[in-house]
């Protein structure tokens, strides 16, 4: 029987996945509300790192949602949900540091560090460090 990787087992203990299937998945608060979901990832390119979820988060159908970089360690995968829990809610994340999607694209820019100041030192609270 030839298999292709849509009709494969799923195997949903592997350590690795694909940064296709983590896009567009659901984001909830630890109460079990969807809060958003994920909209790209930005990872560092000499470590392979993931450094943030870029979170879309409000807004209707897409129009009017903010992009939120929520720090890649606070995200677990719950698997009953089918998607990752964060310990924020609606009100943390509004709050939170959000960006357009142009000014996304400057995470990983020259002033990188300085954008990781405001983001790290908005979820420090939550025992995230730097990752630099």
């Amino acid at each position: 029987m030839n298999q292709t990787a849509d009709d494969a087992p799923r195997d949903l203990h592997h350590p690795l996945i694909l940064s296709s299937r983590v896009i567009g998945t659901p984001v909830f608060d630890r109460d079990g509300n969807q809060l958003g979901h994920v909209d790209d990832l930005s990872i560092e390119k000499a470590s392979g790192k993931t450094v943030y979820a870029i979170m879309s988060f409000g807004g209707f159908l897409g129009i009017g949602a903010k992009l939120h970089p929520v720090p890649w360690p606070l995200l677990d995968y719950d698997l009953e949900r089918g998607g990752y829990t964060v310990p924020l809610n609606e009100e943390i994340l509004k709050e939170a540091p959000n960006y357009d999607a142009a000014e996304i694209r400057l995470l990983g820019g020259p002033d990188h560090r300085t954008y990781g100041e405001t983001i790290y030192g908005y979820y420090g609270t939550y025992g995230v460090v730097p990752y630099w």
